[in-house]
């Protein structure tokens, strides 16, 4: 099997490639062709028997989406995109990039005239208030962000180009990926990771919005596995309606403090300072707090039970099990 993954030097897809080159297979068959691609050059997996190629590619540029796809992948990994809070302060790049880069794919797809699965990241942006109790697969989409509406336009994309035949798409739209390794990034929602990683490296952290704010989280273990499940999914269990929400722990970043101090201690949480930041008030009060993901958890993916499940991940995958207490 050939899979291709954009934004794969990204941290959900460096995750995603060490996971499936561990597997050595996907749906029982074994990979031997793996192709990464990204704005930064991906690394080449360590212990990889197969053939891997890694390119520099923005895939909005003329030709990069052709390129890409002339070995014809079996499957294709798209996780290339701007984050949410770089998509709203810089527009023409948001759109160049999430937008202009996704139709880029999908054409150099449809002219090669072939039928790849494709497994497309979505975000739960793409709903809008006011918001019900919990959000249904079947919520209209009226993003309040530029990020939501570049998301919302390419499910629709990928639901055409479905349905007229030229790929097997799936759209997964994420919760909040939290605890995020590594350095905080341009997301609006990178608070939600920076409030539980920074403390537990023994770093302060800047909380910008109120406790009472609630939102829903997974991990990135669970992230990969949203990944790795979609791509086994057939269309006859999905039907027409390939982009649904996944599950995730649906808590107040109070909750999300409370689980820090059960998990690491009271002076592990007492890192985090309070920071108030309008823009990112502004951006979080438009986005969903509780998914109502009954659907894609009957189709089989599984998320955390517990933030406090969350908080133990990170340490167990990022920090070898130590905290900095």
């Amino acid at each position: 099997m050939h899979i291709l993954i954009t934004g794969a030097a990204g941290m959900i897809g460096r995750k995603l490639t060490a996971r499936l080159v561990g597997d050595g297979k996907l749906n029982d068959k074994p990979i031997d062709y793996l192709t990464l691609i990204d704005v930064v050059a991906p690394e080449k997996p360590a212990g990889f028997s197969g053939k891997a190629e890694v390119s520099t590619s923005d895939l909005s540029a003329p030709g990069a989406a052709t390129r890409a796809i002339a070995a014809r992948p079996d499957m294709i990994f798209h996780l290339a995109g701007v984050v949410s809070g770089e998509a709203e302060t810089d527009f023409e790049k948001g759109y160049r990039v999430n937008l202009d880069g996704t139709r880029a794919l999908l054409e150099a797809i449809r002219a090669a005239n072939y039928r790849p699965k494709v497994i497309f990241t979505s975000s739960i942006a793409v709903f809008g208030a006011p918001f019900p109790t919990s959000i249904p697969d079947e919520f209209q989409l009226t993003p309040l962000t530029s990020y939501g509406a570049q998301k919302a336009i390419c499910e629709l994309l990928l639901a055409d180009y479905t349905r007229r035949g030229f790929l097997d798409g799936v759209g997964i739209r994420l919760p909040t990926i939290c605890v995020r390794p590594g350095k905080p990034n341009k997301a609006a929602s990178g608070f939600f990771s920076g409030i539980i990683r920074e403390p537990l490296a023994g770093q302060e952290a800047l909380l910008p919005v109120a406790e009472s704010v609630r939102h829903t989280h997974a991990s990135p273990r669970a992230a990969v596995g949203f990944l790795i499940h979609a791509a086994g999914l057939t269309h006859e269990q999905l039907g027409p309606r390939i982009n649904l929400a996944m599950p995730g722990v649906s808590c107040t970043v109070g909750e999300q403090i409370d689980a820090l101090r059960r998990v690491a201690g009271g002076k592990v949480a007492a890192r985090i300072r309070r920071a108030p930041d309008e823009l990112i008030q502004r951006i979080v009060s438009g986005w969903a707090e509780r998914i109502d993901a009954t659907r894609a958890r009957e189709l089989g993916f599984r998320a955390e039970a517990a933030f406090d499940d969350i908080v133990r991940a990170h340490i167990e995958d990022e920090l070898g099990g130590k905290i900095v207490s």
